[in-house]
Protein backbone atom coordinates (compact mmCIF):
# COMPACT_ATOMS: atom_id res chain seq x y z
CA UNK A 1 0.00 0.00 0.00
CA UNK A 2 1.52 3.25 -1.29
CA UNK A 3 0.65 6.23 1.28
CA UNK A 4 0.10 10.00 -1.23
CA UNK A 5 1.18 13.00 0.84
CA UNK A 6 -0.14 15.95 -0.69
CA UNK A 7 0.72 19.58 0.92
CA UNK A 8 -1.74 21.77 1.53
CA UNK A 9 -1.05 25.48 1.55
CA UNK A 10 -3.03 27.22 3.95
CA UNK A 11 -3.59 31.13 3.80
CA UNK A 12 -2.41 33.15 6.68
CA UNK A 13 -4.38 36.55 6.54
CA UNK A 14 -2.05 39.57 8.11
CA UNK A 15 -4.23 42.28 9.28
CA UNK A 16 -2.12 44.35 11.21
CA UNK A 17 0.10 46.62 10.11
CA UNK A 18 3.10 46.08 12.57
CA UNK A 19 3.05 42.25 12.10
CA UNK A 20 3.50 42.66 8.56
CA UNK A 21 6.56 44.51 8.42
CA UNK A 22 7.95 42.76 11.32
CA UNK A 23 7.55 39.79 9.19
CA UNK A 24 9.08 40.80 6.38
CA UNK A 25 12.01 42.78 8.30
CA UNK A 26 12.82 39.18 9.37
CA UNK A 27 12.52 37.50 6.43
CA UNK A 28 14.71 39.96 4.98
CA UNK A 29 16.95 39.72 7.51
CA UNK A 30 17.40 35.94 7.52
CA UNK A 31 17.13 35.84 3.79
CA UNK A 32 14.26 33.85 3.33
CA UNK A 33 10.40 33.90 2.70
CA UNK A 34 7.67 35.32 4.38
CA UNK A 35 6.75 31.45 5.28
CA UNK A 36 9.92 30.44 6.48
CA UNK A 37 10.12 33.87 8.54
CA UNK A 38 6.78 33.17 10.26
CA UNK A 39 8.11 29.39 10.61
CA UNK A 40 11.20 29.91 12.32
CA UNK A 41 10.01 32.85 14.11
CA UNK A 42 6.98 30.97 15.39
CA UNK A 43 9.65 27.67 16.45
CA UNK A 44 12.04 30.10 18.38
CA UNK A 45 9.11 31.72 20.16
CA UNK A 46 7.84 28.43 21.48
CA UNK A 47 11.31 27.06 22.20
CA UNK A 48 12.32 29.91 24.05
CA UNK A 49 9.21 29.66 26.07
CA UNK A 50 9.45 26.35 26.95
CA UNK A 51 12.91 26.78 28.25
CA UNK A 52 11.99 30.07 30.46
CA UNK A 53 12.04 29.10 33.98
CA UNK A 54 9.24 29.02 36.35
CA UNK A 55 8.88 31.67 38.84
CA UNK A 56 9.79 28.71 41.54
CA UNK A 57 13.05 28.01 39.57
CA UNK A 58 14.05 31.46 39.11
CA UNK A 59 13.90 31.72 43.36
CA UNK A 60 15.45 28.46 43.66
CA UNK A 61 18.64 29.66 41.06
CA UNK A 62 18.75 32.84 43.23
CA UNK A 63 18.80 31.45 47.03
CA UNK A 64 21.48 29.02 45.65
CA UNK A 65 23.32 32.13 43.62
CA UNK A 66 23.46 33.41 47.07
CA UNK A 67 23.42 31.11 49.76
CA UNK A 68 19.99 31.49 51.14
CA UNK A 69 18.22 28.41 52.56
CA UNK A 70 14.72 28.67 53.68
CA UNK A 71 13.62 27.79 57.16
CA UNK A 72 11.46 24.98 57.79
CA UNK A 73 9.14 27.78 58.93
CA UNK A 74 9.38 29.62 55.53
CA UNK A 75 8.27 26.10 53.65
CA UNK A 76 4.98 26.61 55.72
CA UNK A 77 2.34 27.96 54.01
CA UNK A 78 0.19 31.31 55.54
CA UNK A 79 -3.04 30.31 57.56
CA UNK A 80 -5.90 31.57 55.85
CA UNK A 81 -6.24 34.53 57.88
CA UNK A 82 -3.08 36.11 56.83
CA UNK A 83 -4.98 35.89 53.07
CA UNK A 84 -8.23 36.92 54.50
CA UNK A 85 -6.53 40.28 55.85
CA UNK A 86 -5.23 40.91 52.86
CA UNK A 87 -8.74 42.15 51.37
CA UNK A 88 -9.90 45.38 52.34
CA UNK A 89 -14.19 45.03 52.74
CA UNK A 90 -14.67 48.38 53.99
Amino acid sequence: MRLIYMEVALPINVNNSEADALTREFAKMADVSITDAIVIAMTEAIERRRKAETPIETAERLREKFGITLSEQATKPLPKSVFDGMWDEG
